[in-house]
């Protein structure tokens, strides 16, 4: 009974100790965390998979998948631990997806159905749902015309220009002009203009675009808090000239951290599918798709096996047309230069399979066209990571040969079944909508394939 009779400061004492107790335990119940400042020691890349569908991408295991916005105050978190905790249950959902085979088109207008051209169907569509529910851009105001906030929207590095004049003028709800609110910082300049404006031809000396992306990265560091915070895990640049990344190597952050989305992905030369991302090549001559690969190409009839016409560099296109060049009487028609009587794109409309081999980079805009013209790619390319693949089952549409077996081409080609012939053109008809530039964008198009792969970045990565 003497417990009753002591002291009040050890009472108090007591109480105090209790309290921090249950306060302990409810942090481990509700994943409260301790704000602490960003940095890299907090970013985490090396976790279980979430599933088969996002390849080279493992989605951390930031919260339990339960965690939701009723059982944590908003008022107790900061604005990071806001979007990391929305991320977390963007994962949750996701993961729920991929294990749902419910998953209906009664109530959506779209819903990727073909598991022969998806890895996971359904995880794929939660994702994209999840992407236009939350995700947030902000694009930094810094730089002046043409080398940023512009970039080429006719030529083979259109996609550069479309990308940033949609990010920055599309209204399509994506961006912010409050980078507090923002998951990604995006950094709108064009590695192709560098080239017209800054590089000297004929000199091979890449060093001013380095020195323009190094000068480009210190000015927003010193101004905005983002990049000093994340070491840049947090920010995108997009290029699609053979030059962006060694335009990237300007800053060692950039190069080794930040989600760089690249035409040149290059797996052998630094291209980390693990956080880059890589970016279709879509030539368009005058900013608009061919109207002959407008029309309805099912009803082309195809007499050629194969088509290619291209310029002899690189590696691999001399074996192929060393071996295949002038040969026509095979069915495959390889070409140097074409012939001026005869059309590129009616050649693709009149072919089986279009050749897409590598020249001196990897990437081909053919892959594009061929896609365009429902002619099935062969894609001959070494350590190429190929857009979307993180959703994409590239084989699903496509073939890939490699350059040992260019000899053997008509014996693989021909060896291609009608019935697996058709499921590959059908898969070509049901991937289409993703490798269109529209204006303006529309749900599923290049534009949004092209920032979900970033949103699937995002993801992958635990900054608080």
């Amino acid at each position: 009974m003497e417990f009753f009779h002591l002291p009040i400061t050890i009472f108090s004492s007591i109480s105090v100790l209790l309290l921090l107790l249950i306060f302990l335990l409810l942090s481990q119940n509700y994943n409260f965390k301790f704000h602490t400042p960003l940095n890299s020691t907090h970013l985490h890349r090396q976790i279980p998979p979430i599933s088969d569908q996002f390849r080279a991408l493992h989605f951390p295991q930031t919260a339990p998948s339960r965690v939701t916005l009723r059982k944590v105050r908003k008022t107790w978190l900061s604005r990071e631990e806001k979007l990391e905790l929305g991320l977390a249950q963007a994962r949750a959902s996701i993961r729920k997806a991929a294990n749902d085979s419910n998953l209906s088109s009664s109530s959506v207008d779209y819903v990727p159905s073909s598991s022969s051209v998806y890895h996971n169907p359904r995880a794929f569509y939660q994702s994209y749902v999840e992407m236009e529910k939350r995700f947030k851009v902000y694009v930094y105001p810094e730089g002046e015309l043409p080398i940023t906030h512009d970039g080429p929207c006719k030529n083979i590095y259109t996609i550069e220009g479309r990308f940033i004049h949609e990010m920055e003028d599309g209204g399509n709800g994506f961006r912010t002009v409050d980078p507090g609110r923002a998951h990604v910082l995006f950094m709108p300049f064009s590695v192709a203009w560098m080239v017209k404006y800054l590089y000297k031809a004929g000199s091979y000396d890449q060093t001013p675009l380095r020195m323009f992306v190094s000068d480009y990265v210190e000015v927003v560091s010193k101004k905005y808090p983002f990049w000093n915070k994340t070491n840049g895990a947090d920010h995108f640049i997009l290029a699609c000239h053979d030059w962006g990344p060694i335009a990237t190597e300007g800053n060692r952050f950039l190069y080794n951290t930040s989600i760089r989305v690249l035409c040149n992905a290059n797996s052998s030369e630094g291209f980390n599918p693990q956080k880059d991302v890589s970016l279709p090549e879509i030539h368009l001559y005058d900013g608009d798709i061919s109207p002959k690969l407008l029309s309805s190409n099912s009803h082309h009839h195809r007499p050629h096996l194969a088509f290619f016409a291209g310029g002899l560099h690189g590696p691999i296109r001399p074996i192929l047309l060393n071996h295949w060049k002038n040969r026509t009487h095979t069915n495959i028609h390889v070409y140097e230069y074409l012939p001026t009587q005869l059309d590129y794109y009616d050649q693709m409309l009149q072919s089986r399979f279009c050749l897409c081999p590598s020249g001196y980079e990897v990437a081909s805009p053919r892959i594009v066209e061929a896609i365009y013209a429902e002619c099935v790619p062969v894609i001959i390319s070494e350590r190429y990571v190929l857009p979307f693949s993180d959703v994409l089952r590239w084989k699903g549409f496509s073939i890939e040969v490699s350059a040992s077996e260019i000899p053997r081409l008509k014996e693989i080609l021909m060896g291609v079944s009608d019935e697996k012939y058709e499921k590959l053109k059908q898969g070509l008809r049901t991937v289409r909508k993703h490798f269109v530039l529209n204006r303006p964008a529309k749900r599923f198009d290049a534009f949004h394939m092209i920032l979900h792969s970033v949103w699937l970045r995002r993801l992958n990565v635990k900054l608080a």
